[in-house]
């Protein structure tokens, strides 16, 4: 019991000198409080600059390039020999996910001695636009590339901000884009009608906030304290004569090129024109919010029409025949003489076997007659009686009539 008290009297004096130290060291610190963070700050600082020195003056080998990468706030420097941005990445052990962004680009060449890059990282975004929401993965920093990248529309008045997320349960991101809508309503503006967008409340509000104000004979159709409301309508205009400069398009001239090889349906636009454009300023006469009259002053070509060709067959369509009837018929309805339709039957049924509709495959040739081309013989070839009346002129002025014909088909076997 003797040693067991004198080893518990011994430790509580070790315990009451160790609190007079520490108090001791408590009081002499907090006297010397400044001191000893403007000493701590100095050698963190010194730290950085002397590592943004040796960065910057790190030696480097010939094709060995410097790069400096900022990423999610942390700055470092490495030396690389690869080709390209993404090499340098994959050759200093950093990854990159398919979604994160890095500028410049992962395949941009490196020629330089030096490179600046940032790594912007993906993250989870819930987008939040009136009573949609929709979650992404996006590292773009921008509304506008943060919009497009969730696939909706921003239109410049609309206003969109992003903001850390209230409930992690719910939303399951650390961050939301939150998307307020300005009011689209029908806006005629001194005879222009537009879909415009605000974020005003009255029509006094949106005019100031389109920098629109109203002269002594401007009147717009709704009182200014009226309240902007999804597709309302409001019309802003002058009372009296003005000039108003608009842009109008002009039409282009069309040049047809006739082509007797093509049929008549043929359409071909070889050069296709463009329609130009003109500043237009007319002399308006609004009474009572409408235009009453309106005369052109002046017009300046902005860009001229350029003319289009196009190229159109006139080849004429023939129509099978359908008409019936038999050779005999046909012929007594032509002008070959009937002591000469011996030959002209020979020769006919050589051609065409009296097919009205006969077609030669490889020269195009056609009718009773096989007349080429088609389009020689007039109206239609494929009518029998049209056909043979073309023939009858054909042999009588190349032959002299039917037997010289008929005697030069038997030698050569075609006429």
């Amino acid at each position: 019991m003797h040693d067991w008290k004198r080893f518990d009297t011994m430790e509580r004096v070790k315990k009451n000198r160790v609190m007079a130290f520490v108090s001791g060291v408590t009081t002499w610190s907090s006297k010397r409080t400044v001191l000893l963070v403007a000493v701590v700050v100095a050698s963190l600082v010194g730290s950085i600059v002397t590592s943004r020195v040796h960065a910057d003056n790190i030696e480097r080998a010939e094709g060995e390039r410097l790069i400096t990468l900022y990423d999610r706030g942390i700055e470092q420097s490495f030396i690389t020999t690869a080709a390209t941005i993404g090499g340098a990445l994959a050759e200093a052990g950093i990854d990159v996910d398919a979604r994160d962004m890095v500028e410049p680009a992962l395949d941009e060449q490196l020629v330089a001695n030096e490179y600046s890059v940032n790594v912007y990282r993906a993250r989870p975004l819930v987008i939040i636009d009136g009573a949609t929401r929709k979650k992404i993965m996006t590292a773009s920093q921008s509304p506008e590339q943060i919009a497009k990248d969730a696939g909706i529309t921003l239109y410049p008045e609309d206003t969109a901000v992003s903001r850390q997320s209230s409930n992690l349960l719910i939303d399951g991101a650390a961050e939301q884009f939150v998307v307020t809508r300005a009011t689209a309503f029908s806006f005629t503006l001194y005879g222009e009608v537009i879909t415009a967008r605000t974020q005003a409340a009255t029509v006094a509000g949106m005019l100031a906030e389109k920098n629109i104000t109203l002269g002594p004979n401007d009147r717009a159709s709704l009182p200014l304290n009226t309240a902007i409301t999804e597709g309302m309508e409001l019309r802003v205009w002058r009372e009296g004569k003005q000039t108003q400069t608009v842009e109008e398009e002009v039409d282009f001239e069309v040049e047809v090129i006739s082509d007797a090889n093509r049929p008549t349906n043929y359409r071909e636009t070889k050069t296709p024109g463009e329609k130009g454009k003109r500043s237009v300023t007319y002399e308006v006469t609004i009474r009572d919010g409408k235009e009453v009259n309106r005369k052109e002053i002046t017009s300046i070509v902005i860009t001229p029409a350029k003319k289009q060709v196009e190229i159109r067959g006139t080849k004429p369509e023939f129509l099978p025949y359908t008409g019936g009837g038999t050779k005999t018929e046909w012929l007594a309805a032509s002008n070959i003489p009937q002591d000469h339709w011996g030959y002209a039957d020979f020769m006919v049924q050589k051609e065409s076997g009296w097919n009205p509709n006969a077609v030669n495959r490889s020269s195009g040739a056609c009718g009773l007659a096989q007349a080429l081309p088609c389009s020689k013989v007039g109206a239609n070839p494929y009518d029998p009686v049209v056909s043979l009346n073309w023939m009858n002129g054909y042999v009588n002025g190349r032959y002299g009539g039917w037997p010289q014909a008929y005697a030069f088909w038997q030698k050569n076997k075609w006429y």
